[in-house]
């Protein structure tokens, strides 16, 4: 892994990878048209879909260990966040991603916070415990598939990567790399996501 510079500031881990995907999320792209001019700031490095993709129905495990998957949220939008106690830039945004969840978390909106550590798994929750990271659910792939999932869906180079998806599950956007997403910028972005159609 290589520790790989994004927009000449921030850093992310950096996995090869390969791209691929292509399917009708039409419905969804008068949302990504009202993001689009929004990804700036905090959250320039977003990368808007004009043509929103199908999400990949990643596995994973709820809180209680139980599996779940992301169409288990479908009907709320979602900011889907890849990440491991080993990756810095990951950690970093983590009380970020806690404040977003906090301020706008509901029956509309969600952060959905997947841990992909695979050694030392009492690890992670320990690291949010320690540091009173405590709205965001706990859900975790100690085998990190959902990693390999979207590496081979979309081009996905490192970690953190997190995916703006809509209650339709259509993924909206990308970001690869972190980003302050407590901030006013952040909000906006999301909030554009989560409007009704005009």
């Amino acid at each position: 892994m290589a520790l790989v510079a994004v927009a000449g500031v921030a850093a992310f881990y950096s996995v090869a990878g390969n791209a691929g995907n292509s399917a009708s999320c039409s419905a969804a792209r008068p949302a990504a048209a009202r993001m689009a001019p929004l990804a700036r700031g905090e959250v320039a490095a977003v990368q808007v879909h004009a043509t929103p993709l199908p999400t990949t129905d990643l596995a994973f495990e709820g809180p209680d260990g139980q599996p779940t998957t992301l169409s288990a949220f479908r009907g709320k939008t979602l900011l889907v966040n890849l990440w491991a106690t080993w990756c810095p830039p990951c950690l970093k945004e983590m009380p970020a991603l806690d404040a977003l969840q906090s301020g706008l978390g509901g029956p509309d909106f969600a952060v959905v916070a997947i841990n992909i550590d695979t050694r030392n798994l009492d690890k992670p929750r320990a690291w949010l415990a320690d540091r009173k990271i405590t709205a965001l659910t706990y859900y975790a792939d100690p085998q990190a598939k959902v990693f390999q999932e979207l590496r081979a869906a979309r081009k996905i180079e490192g970690m953190p990567v997190s995916l703006i998806v809509d209650a339709q599950g259509c993924e909206l956007a990308i970001l690869q790399g972190p980003a302050d997403w407590a901030s006013a910028d952040a909000k906006a972005l999301i909030g554009a996501a989560m409007a009704p159609p005009r």
